[in-house]
């Protein structure tokens, strides 16, 4: 048996590859223990495969509960990772401050040494290193130019593991220039090892929860339990990256291939933009607001889910999130002792959660609880989702108009255990074309790290941006090298392979196929006319190479005990109507009109003579 597992927030959801579905309330404590135990919901046996979506990674750099790092780095950039950029977090307000650097000045030791980007030795590497303070749990290195000229980085990171010290060096983790991403990225990645590391190994050893463990990335793809304990960096859009996946297939099935993924769980929300049924490919992501430079899906997050308290600020405004609930207590009508008022205490009182509807696990829910939380608060559960659904539409703004793509072309899939609440009211606000609402809508994540291929993702910085000879044999060594780490045994290896390209004296950049195609994505991007006069310049060189899924979409979604979201007797449904599942909750309002779609998903329009709103 091989079994998709993603650890939420407020749930931990386990999909069998015959279809079967388990929701179990997540342990933040000890993530594995949910895992396991939904695992033992599923079968007796230890199944040969469990594909793993986690937030380990992500809750350690959140709640700063990672490792006592250690910085090494060229002298005179011990306080690069203080320095930062211009960017502040809040442009006018002059009391807001910059999240604390993951390592304070003591832990930040200088090397001296210096290279030239042309690998040219500026100044030799010094005999002898500082000493590393003893409260140090993990070591980054991250010297000037590495990412062109890794040699003097290697050798420090050479003694520093022979000196015993669990190491992260910079052009192993994320080899691209830009000094302060690449530095912060390393930084995070050491930070995060101590934690993450413990975790997987115990998930995926002798005695783990099954024979095989692949770990999902958030570039999209899942890769060896080892290598993401190496680097966990890569799993800071664990389970997000995977829904996204399976929602892009089920769109594409449904007819549409343009869309706008849309993840609503318990404590988030996640948006993600697709084209051409390929989701939205970022460089870099800002966690905790700490950038990751490591490839990655472009989903936009918002602290808006099912369990996000309401509350009234100080000035009087009725504010939704990013405080949650959480699994535990949860909302209030869960009963488990919650009294904040939250999205779902507003969704019960409302009608689109009917009162005496089972809830999964956690059976009927408390209306008179929820009446109790909203009532305390002196608010209304109609603004509570007026405010939150107001918060998603912006998110999917964020990733459609920001984006230069016009959202009414494009469809909402709704997914997670709230996103079929509120989907019909985000569309009818940004005049999208429909909303389709998966089968395990409340479970897709868990069904997208069945249907994920195995991924590596490669990247080099390219040391001379205006020439661009030998471009093409560069990228065809980057390809050859992601297809090695794939390994052999899995099946055929599908390559891809882009550019990083701007116009000469910009300072950011677009990813491209090829350079020619830099101009005509510029002009969609920005609005710009395109600037034919203008060189343009390459500044890095992307790989991936991609191997078989454990199961495919149709296989797992086809299965017979898969829960469809659509009405009973499978014919068309009318609104206002809510439709109750185990896994999720789909609200129907008045005029929209649902009919079955492929692959058991139920896909939404207004209903005829009906315009957007």
């Amino acid at each position: 048996m091989r079994i998709g597992a993603d650890s939420g927030g407020t749930f931990t959801d386990l999909v069998a590859d015959d279809g079967r579905i388990v929701k179990v309330p997540s342990t933040p404590t000890d993530p594995g223990a949910a895992v396991r135990t939904g695992i033992g919901r599923l079968t007796d046996e230890r199944p040969a495969l469990l594909a793993h979506g986690t937030t380990v990674a992500t809750n350690a750099l959140l709640e700063r509960t990672g490792a006592v790092v250690t910085l090494v780095t060229t002298e005179g950039f011990a306080d690069i990772v203080e320095i930062g950029r211009q960017h502040r977090p809040s442009l006018y307000d002059q009391w807001v401050d910059r999240p604390a650097p993951l390592v304070d000045r003591a832990h930040r030791l200088e090397v001296r040494e210096r290279l030239a980007a042309d690998g040219s030795v500026l100044a030799p590497l010094a005999d002898g290193l500082p000493d590393v303070p003893a409260d140090t749990g993990a070591v980054a290195v991250c010297l000037l130019h590495s990412d062109l000229a890794p040699a003097h980085e290697a050798e420090v990171a050479r003694r520093l593991e022979a000196a015993g010290w669990d190491v992260s060096a910079s052009y192993r983790v994320s080899p691209e220039f830009r000094e302060y991403e690449r530095t912060v990225t390393t930084v995070v990645n050491a930070y995060l090892r101590p934690v993450c590391g413990p975790y997987l190994e115990q998930l995926a050893g002798a005695d783990g929860a099954a024979d095989e463990v692949l770990v999902m990335g958030s570039s999209g793809g899942l890769m060896e339990a080892a290598a993401a304990a190496g680097t966990p960096a890569r799993l800071l859009l664990s389970g997000p990256a995977a829904g996204v996946q399976a929602a892009a297939l089920v769109a594409t099935a449904c007819g549409f291939p343009d869309a706008v993924t849309f993840d609503m769980g318990g404590t988030s929300t996640d948006v993600c933009l697709v084209l051409d049924g390929t989701p939205a490919p970022a460089a870099q992501r800002e966690v905790a607001g700490v950038p990751v430079r490591l490839p990655s899906l472009d989903v936009h997050t918002i602290g808006a889910g099912g369990g996000s308290i309401a509350a009234v600020d100080p000035g009087g405004a009725l504010v939704v999130g990013p405080r949650s609930a959480g699994a535990v207590p949860g909302p209030a009508c869960y009963g488990r002792g919650g009294t904040a008022p939250t999205v779902t205490d507003a969704d019960l009182l409302l009608g689109r959660i009917p009162d005496g509807a089972a809830f999964g696990s956690l059976g009927t829910l408390d209306r008179v609880a929820a009446e109790r939380a909203v009532d305390a608060a002196g608010i209304s559960a109609a603004d509570v989702v007026r405010v939150v659904e107001a918060q998603m539409a912006q998110a999917v703004r964020a990733v459609s108009v920001e984006r230069g793509v016009d959202p009414a072309g494009l469809a909402l899939v709704a997914f997670g255990g709230a996103g079929p609440l509120h989907a019909c009211a985000i569309a009818d606000e940004l005049g999208m074309a429909a909303v389709v609402v998966p089968a395990a809508a409340g479970v897709l994540s868990a069904v997208g790290l069945l249907v994920s291929p195995r991924r590596v993702d490669r990247v080099r910085s390219w040391p001379t941006p205006g020439d661009l000879g030998g471009l093409d044999e560069a990228l065809a060594d980057l390809a050859a090298e992601a297809v090695a780490e794939v390994g052999p045994g899995s099946g055929p290896v599908t390559v891809t392979t882009s550019v990083d390209v701007r116009y000469a004296g910009q300072s950011h950049e677009l990813r491209v196929p090829r350079p020619a195609d830099f101009p005509a994505e510029h002009e969609r991007r920005n609005g710009f006319v395109r600037d034919d006069g203008t060189p343009v310049e390459v500044v890095a060189l992307r790989a991936s190479a991609e191997s078989a899924a454990p199961t495919t979409v149709t296989a797992l979604l086809g299965a017979a005990s898969v829960t469809a979201p659509g009405p009973a007797d499978g014919g068309e449904v009318d609104g206002p109507r809510t439709i109750v599942r185990d896994d999720c909750t789909v609200w129907v309002p008045e005029g929209w009109t649902g009919s079955p779609g492929p692959l058991g998903s139920l896909v939404l329009r207004r209903s005829a003579g009906r315009g957007a709103a």
